[in-house]
């Protein structure tokens, strides 16, 4: 048996009419964060090459701002527990700016990783946040219509954002990719001040309301679920270079091009999947959250089976990218449904369960690539996932 408890009053005067001036905000915001997380792997050789470091020490960019992003968002409301959310999502935009700015200057890796640092704080805070401010702009009844939003920021992110950044790069350098977007990140913390409406804070944050959201029937157990969907993802995603190396096109290996166009494909598919899922998931979250799982297992196993077919590896790519895509925002509809009332608690929880499962997805599947060879782990991440799936199931029996 369940304690309701009362909705915060932020939530209680949500406006009824969307605010879609706000919600492109956001997507926006979105979108340039998770472009400013990956650039590093995109120019990783020329940023290397210029301060005078190896690949996989400046490789390290990305590796510090996971790190900084996984302390950062069980904390952030704890450290600023009575800080108007919208005043919080602007600083955050303000964070990434000087991060960008700085990384643009930096003339050492250790100024480099610390200015990543920050970048990293700026992510989760955002992440963290972005269930209370989504339901404050739409209302907690189209929650998931407007988590959409965001959710499709970082999936044109993956589409788009990386290979502008290298376009650019050869115009401008990368530091003049990251002056670029240090100054457009700074414009979207105007933005952000002036489109979204005040979201009050949910009072006074502690780490007893974390762990008492976490004991919440049903919470600890779909919790659970979403580690294992994101820690099964990102064992196969994480070396999909590795099987995709693998496809043939008619008995002849496929070309770089070729490969760059299958990711493509996955970031497409990650896109219509938050446009056609968003619509949907208000009402039927509870049975996404399990089929999601298992279509990506499905894609997975896939990925391996068909590498003699060209054409079937772009579908299952496709299908790949437009369920996993959009698992950000299912969970964040769930969680927000579960809990109405600690939205920042949720949400902080769902951001340390991302970052945690993609921090041993990466100290554990290079090991297994080497040792037991692709086909293998992607199979392991497959099992990982129906298993997350049934978590989730039995959780929404929960109540």
């Amino acid at each position: 048996m369940t304690t309701t408890a009362p909705v915060p009053l932020a939530i209680e005067r949500a406006p009824q009419r969307l605010r879609y001036g706000a919600l492109v905000a956001m997507m926006a915001t979105a979108f340039l964060l998770v472009t400013a997380e990956f650039l590093p792997g995109g120019l990783l050789t020329d940023i290397a090459s210029e301060i005078g470091v190896t690949a996989g020490q400046a490789g390290q960019m990305i590796t510090v701002t996971a790190l900084a992003g996984l302390i950062v968002a069980p904390t952030i409301g704890l450290m600023l527990p009575r800080l108007d959310r919208r005043s919080l999502l602007v600083w955050m935009a303000v964070g990434a700016a000087v991060s960008n700015l700085v990384v643009a200057v930096a003339p050492s890796l250790p100024l480099l990783l610390v200015a990543r640092v920050l970048l990293g704080a700026a992510l989760s805070g955002f992440w963290s946040m972005s269930v209370t401010v989504a339901a404050g702009i739409a209302g907690p009844e189209r929650l998931g219509r407007a988590m959409m939003f965001t959710s499709a920021g970082v999936s044109l992110a993956t589409v788009a954002g990386v290979p502008l950044g290298v376009l650019l790069s050869q115009v401008v350098d990368w530091r003049g990719v990251f002056a670029i977007a240090a100054a457009a990140s700074a414009v979207l913390a105007v933005v952000l001040r002036i489109l979204l409406p005040s979201v009050p804070a949910e009072g006074a944050a502690s780490l007893t309301t974390l762990i008492r959201t976490i004991r919440r029937p049903g919470i600890g157990l779909g919790l659970a679920g979403h580690v294992l969907v994101v820690l099964g993802h990102f064992l196969a995603y994480t070396y999909i270079r590795v099987a995709l190396e693998r496809v043939h096109d008619g008995g002849t290996a496929i070309t770089e091009s070729t490969i760059i166009l299958l990711l493509a494909l996955f970031g497409a598919g990650g896109f219509f999947g938050n446009i056609l899922i968003g619509v949907i998931v208000d009402r039927r979250y509870r049975t996404l959250a399990v089929i999601a799982p298992l279509a990506i297992a499905a894609t997975m196993l896939l990925m391996i089976a068909a590498a003699g077919s060209l054409w079937l590896v772009g579908a299952v790519a496709f299908a790949w990218g437009f369920f996993f895509a959009s698992w950000l925002l299912i969970v964040n509809t769930w969680i927000g449904h579960r809990t109405p009332d600690r939205l920042e608690a949720g949400g902080s929880l769902v951001v340390v369960g991302f970052q945690g499962a993609i921090m041993t997805a990466a100290a554990v599947g290079g090991a297994l690539v080497d040792g037991i060879g692709i086909g293998m782990v992607y199979t392991i991440g497959a099992v990982v996932l129906v298993v997350g799936a049934v978590l989730f199931g039995l959780s929404s029996r929960i109540r």
